[in-house]
């Protein structure tokens, strides 16, 4: 009788044993749906043209975010931190479009590993449907188990989907699917692709920083109309994972690389370029996460990264910059740094602190107006603003982004001032408010060693004059174009195609 009651007890303990190795041994998969350029104006978000039921559905069966900030509001700076969970200017990696050619090239620290090699060596299967797009220099196959390919929602048919391709059905899966967004809006079949209805441009509403004039109405309600084409892709995603069995594994993050691509908004620090929408949900067994909360607290883009790690029973690396937002010991953000540097040919660098109810902004080149010539330059709404500028066509809030000089600082009451209108900085009510996020930025400069407060290298200033020449104006290229005069000229035929290049990738 004892012998039997032994075996039963073991038999049990053995039971609960080999159920836990089975739960360690098959830990989520986790996918990352990466969608470009936009800002929170999906239905979810409260926006009543913009037509999302499917990302709507997911909202309200996941967690929805309400201020989550990137830390940097171009693409190349903020993939570069989100994949290696730093801060892009600890690591150097804050120029847009860096590390390009081998001479130009800037190499992680030994200490650093991306978080696809983090998981790699995990257990994990990594893919990237899509554009890297990092500024360091790597290999691929250190990064991706799957093989490189475009996926077929980012302008690319016949490409099936990686996680297909893992060896076993077992083996969990760590997966980055790009989307277009906002740029929908540059493909010439963009109207293709849209369904009935879409938005009506009669109940459009600017920001009052944009004029009231039919070709900026026009913009924004295509930027809307780019949200139905999301949300049908985003469907056909979580569809293709039930199809395979995997949906009820998997752990979904929807979230965007930055604001949308408008003036004040993508290259800037305000909250059209910074606040993006970011929704989690996990399914069947992973219902955990299916809470169907709002959370306003801040969040940093890069806690994706720590959370990501977090899930897959990771131990987070001492370097990362961002909190498992599910951790049970969470404590929100006091305060969120982002940082604009060069992007594409256009120097600047700016640096922002948000906290829970202001937004600092630090302008280190005053003497630059904030609408330097850049690569916008050539699209309708850009040539109508300079006109309705030098017409004086614009009202005094509209004219700022082209003026001369800018302040060196900002200060905007969020609660009061959502569109970052009213500039508190010269304000003595406001002045304890203005020293103490002034003492943040000048903290985390020091803190983190900002690497934006160092020219960019030779190599990396040559190769953006080798593909822009006349058009990058700022003085830093001056000595460049004297040492390297074959590379001046206007952005020749060759250029075009290297620059069309990188706004593919």
């Amino acid at each position: 009788m004892i012998r039997f009651r032994c075996l039963i007890w073991g038999m049990l303990i053995m039971s609960l044993v080999m159920g836990c190795q089975q739960t360690r041994e098959r830990p989520p998969n986790i996918l990352w749906i990466y969608v470009e350029d936009i800002s929170p104006d999906l239905g979810c978000y409260g926006n009543e043209l913009a037509s999302t039921p499917f990302l709507d559905q997911m909202a309200s069966e996941g967690i929805m975010f309400t201020n989550a900030i990137t830390p940097a509001p171009v693409c190349s700076a903020a993939r570069s931190a989100l994949i290696t969970g730093v801060m892009q200017t600890t690591l150097g990696l804050h120029n847009h479009h860096s590390s390009r050619t081998e001479a130009s090239a800037i190499h992680l620290p030994d200490s650093i590993s991306t978080l696809p090699e983090l998981l790699k060596k995990a257990g994990y299967f990594t893919f990237n449907h899509g554009k890297d797009d990092y500024n360091f220099w790597y290999n691929r196959k250190d990064l991706y188990t799957g093989s490189y390919r475009k996926h077929a929602l980012y302008g690319y048919s016949g490409l099936p989907i990686d996680w297909n391709d893992r060896n076993s059905a077992d083996q969990p899966f760590f997966g980055q699917i790009q989307l277009k967004g906002g740029k929908h809006i540059f493909n010439e079949s963009f109207t293709d692709k849209l369904e009935p209805p879409t938005v009506d441009r009669s109940k459009i509403t600017l920001p009052p920083y944009y004029p009231t004039d039919s070709i900026f109405i026009e913009e924004w309600a295509r930027y809307l109309d780019t949200h139905q084409i999301t949300d049908r892709e985003v469907n056909k995603i979580l569809s293709q994972l039930k199809a395979d069995g995997e949906l009820e594994n998997t752990v979904v993050f929807f979230f965007a690389d930055h604001g949308m691509k408008g003036l004040r908004h993508k290259q800037f620090l305000y909250q059209g370029g910074l606040r993006v929408p970011f929704i989690m949900i996990g399914y069947g067994k992973q219902a955990n996460i299916s809470t169907g909360a709002v959370r306003s607290d801040l969040v940093n883009l890069l806690d994706i990264s720590a959370t990501t790690l977090a899930l897959a029973g990771i131990p987070l690396p001492d370097y990362l910059d961002g909190v498992d937002l599910l951790a049970p010991d969470y404590k929100p953000h006091d305060y969120i740094i982002s940082a604009r540097d060069r992007c594409d040919f256009t120097i600047d660098r700016i640096r922002s602190v948000r906290t829970p109810g202001y937004k600092y902004i630090r302008n280190f080149f005053t003497d630059r107006v904030a609408l330097q010539a850049n690569y916008r330059d050539e699209w309708e709404s850009t040539k109508r603003f300079r006109q309705m500028f030098k017409e004086e066509a614009l009202t005094p809030v509209q004219a700022r982004h082209a003026q001369q000089p800018r302040p060196s600082e900002e200060l905007y009451d969020l609660e009061k001032d959502p569109w970052e209108i009213n500039n508190l900085a010269d304000s003595s009510s406001a002045s304890d408010v203005l020293e103490e996020h002034r003492s943040i930025l000048h903290q985390w400069i020091e803190a983190s060693g900002d690497q934006g407060q160092f020219p960019e290298s030779e190599e990396g200033l040559k190769y953006m004059l080798g593909i822009w020449g006349d058009l990058a104006v700022n003085p830093e290229y001056d000595g460049i174009r004297e040492k390297y005069p074959e590379l001046a000229g206007s952005l020749s035929e060759k250029r075009f195609e290297a620059f069309e290049t990188i706004l593919d990738e």
